[in-house]
């Protein structure tokens, strides 16, 4: 099993490397490639079982379309084979048609999935966040100054339950094309979450009954937290 985490050095807010730290106990057998800007991914040569990428900087955001631009049509081949890619915090946003800053215009992204992205420094949406995916419930924290607003027909990651949508008139959270999951959620969603962590582990190709690092640890903090989103957090 081989996973990719894609400019590690950069994508690194709100300790979303916690992601990557906890799937290497998960999975002590994979092999973990990290590639810096700069260095030439691996995907574009070799199939991986996970991308993974992580919230970063508005500016780094710009590099990193530029980074990938190269690997356009390689990355939608990924998408539409079923290549499980993980997109957390704003990492989704470079996959859109654009993101339009309130102040300083529209920088095009990677354009590959239907949704656009506005962005206002002045206002930012900072909370916890509860939704369903498939009949698992999945939480975590949303902390950003952007908007995403799907296509009509782009899937959706979560129905929500508890928080903020994707924008103020979305009743959903994050996109799900396949096993592209592009959210918000930080957390680290991985660690946060135990079952969507085994059913991404599936979809990479691992076991059907994946055994986690620290499982009863993460399952009873998931389950309290879930009792603590049920009952504190507003709809």
């Amino acid at each position: 099993m081989i996973i990719e985490a894609l400019f590690p050095e950069m994508c690194n807010l709100f300790g979303d490397v916690g992601n990557m730290r906890y799937l290497r106990q998960c999975l002590p057998d994979a092999e973990f490639i990290e590639t810096a800007y700069g260095e030439k991914p691996a995907f574009a040569e070799q199939n991986v079982n996970l991308l993974y990428i992580g919230p970063s900087t508005e500016n780094a955001q710009v590099k990193m379309i530029e980074a990938l631009l190269p690997y356009g049509a390689r990355l939608r081949e990924m998408i539409e084979n079923g290549t499980v890619i993980l997109a957390t915090g704003n990492a989704h946003e470079i996959f859109g048609r654009w993101i339009e800053d309130v102040r300083t215009g529209r920088v095009n992204g990677l354009d590959l999935l239907d949704f656009t992205v506005r962005r206002d420094m002045m206002h930012r949406t900072n909370g916890p966040v509860l939704g369903k995916f498939e009949g698992m419930d999945v939480l975590g924290f949303r902390a950003t100054f952007t908007q995403t607003f799907p296509g009509e027909n782009l899937p959706a990651f979560l129905q929500l339950q508890k928080g903020a949508g994707m924008n103020p008139k979305c009743k959903t959270e994050g996109i799900c094309v396949g096993n592209f999951f592009g959210t918000y959620l930080l957390g680290p969603l991985l660690v946060l979450n135990p079952p969507f962590t085994k059913e991404l582990i599936r979809r990479m190709g691992g076991p059907k009954e994946p055994v986690l690092a620290f499982e009863t640890e993460v399952e009873d903090a998931y389950r309290e937290r879930l009792k603590d989103f049920e009952t504190k957090v507003k709809e």
